[in-house]
């Protein structure tokens, strides 16, 4: 078997090559993402802003159907 050291250091480069490309691409597709995506969401409120959340909102004791079933509708549980 004969071994041709050309084709192998071509092999060698390429990937090498390849392997760069697309690590740069990689970071500049990141970069691209962080500039152009909008202001993170759950970040704290800068200024007299207020960030309000209910999480747990009461269930309405003692409520009949009509209730209950506007309850259902409003918040999907």
């Amino acid at each position: 078997m004969i071994v041709s050291i050309r084709k192998w250091i071509g092999r060698i480069l390429f990937l090498l090559l390849f392997s760069m490309l697309l690590i740069i691409v990689t970071v500049g597709y990141r970069w691209l993402v962080e500039v152009v995506s909008p202001i993170h969401p759950y970040k704290k409120p800068e200024g007299h802003a207020m960030k309000v959340f209910d999480v747990d909102p009461e269930f309405p004791e003692g409520g009949n159907a009509a209730d209950r079933l506007r309850w259902f509708y409003w918040y999907g549980e």
